[in-house]
């Protein structure tokens, strides 16, 4: 398995001490944790995007840009960009500069976004945010893969004359994932291209989870895929990850924040239903105790996604220094027992973007021309073998 850092920037008070730290120290503890977990081996950092509530994340290629400029091997991930109300252009030409600054180290997981407010906000419906994820994502696949584009549908302006955006990505196209949190749509988006899919696993019991990565794999054969490029990434609960010397001291410790910040707050519809510490240890994705505790979780969850990346978050309103001891301790302690116990060729052999980023050489052919092309083989190759 491989390890992804995530941080959708949540700006809010400690809600046991009531401290908060300013938005620029907010921001430079982002990119010094993503310094920080390139030096412990983890293998990708992950940069959210909100443009409403209580979060300073609506700019994450401008984050994404500042950790290009501090590290040199972790790979630079988001967490959702939300594209439902962006434009694919500017998309693919911001994202592309990214991956140009990493040189190659860029991959985009998107997704419509979980916060109702970013649609009016833009001028939008939410009524359509599945229609626009799909028409806008059509469009920034082509884009990323061709040039002298032309190109009409209903949610921008037609590119009526041929259009290359620059800069082009560093090595072909970058992998997109697709986040999925709560509906089946996400889940067949991703499996009509073929493409990972990144499932929230963040407040709702796993089995909510797993109704959509089952809908997903059976969308991904129904569309005959190469069953070699269906990777799974999954997240670890809202509240953060948390590792003491015992459970009994991580719960201790840290359950009067968690319940403070999951009483703070009021979403309908997209609130947890663990909503006291017991309850979310025992039963809820929330990686909180001894580092035993997590790893048989964690593993537990791998039993039954089979997943490959596994997300985790920081308890973001607790001490930096302190985040960046969990961050230390969940390298040394956890990562190397789930790394024995599940393996994956995700950014190992047999994956073609194993090869894409300059430190891992950039030799490989065009990795979405390869994965595609293997789509295509799989798929007449099944039609061969059904017609026998």
């Amino acid at each position: 398995m491989k390890f992804q850092v995530l941080d959708i920037i949540p700006h809010v008070k400690n809600p046991v001490t009531g401290k908060i730290v300013s938005t620029a120290d907010r921001l430079n503890q982002v990119v010094e944790t993503a310094r920080r977990a390139e030096e412990l081996g983890y293998d990708s950092f992950s940069v959210g995007e909100r443009h409403a509530g209580e979060f300073v994340s609506s700019s994450p290629t401008t984050v994404l840009a500042a950790i290009a400029a501090v590290t040199s091997r972790i790979r630079l991930q988001t967490g959702v960009t939300v594209l439902s109300v962006l434009d694919p252009v500017r998309v693919a030409e911001d994202y592309a500069t990214i991956d140009q600054l990493s040189r190659g180290r860029l991959e985009l997981v998107i997704g419509k976004g979980n916060e109702v407010l970013q649609y009016p906000l833009f001028g939008l419906s939410l009524d359509e945010q599945w229609e626009l994820l799909a028409e806008k994502y059509a469009l920034l696949r082509t884009l990323w893969r061709k040039e002298s584009v032309t190109w009409s549908g209903r949610f921008r302006p037609a590119l009526t004359e041929p259009t290359t955006t620059t800069p082009r990505p560093f090595a072909g196209s970058p992998r997109i994932w697709h986040g999925s949190a709560t509906t089946l749509t996400s889940a067949a988006l991703a499996a009509k291209w073929g493409d990972p899919l990144f499932t929230a696993n963040a407040i709702q019991p796993r089995e909510n989870y797993k109704v959509l990565i089952d809908h997903y794999r059976e969308e991904y054969e129904r569309h005959g895929h190469d069953p070699r490029h269906q990777y799974l990434g999954s997240g670890s609960g809202a509240g953060g990850v948390f590792i003491a010397d015992t459970t009994q001291e991580a719960i201790r410790q840290y359950g009067p924040v968690y319940e403070g910040l999951t009483a703070g707050r009021n979403v309908p519809g997209n609130n947890s239903p663990f909503r006291d510490i017991q309850h979310a240890v025992a039963e809820g994705p929330a990686l909180v105790g001894s580092p035993e505790q997590v790893i048989d979780k964690i593993l537990s969850y791998h039993s039954l996604y089979g997943h490959d990346l596994q997300s985790i978050s920081l308890p973001t309103t607790l001490p930096f220094e302190q985040q960046l001891e969990i961050l230390e301790r969940f390298a040394l302690e956890v990562i190397p027992a789930i790394r024995a116990a599940a393996p994956s060729t995700l950014w190992a052999a047999g994956d073609p973007f194993a090869g894409r980023p300059e430190f891992a050489g950039a030799t490989e052919a065009d990795a979405a021309a390869t994965v595609t092309a293997d789509h295509a083989f799989n798929r007449s190759d099944t039609a061969h073998v059904y017609a026998h």
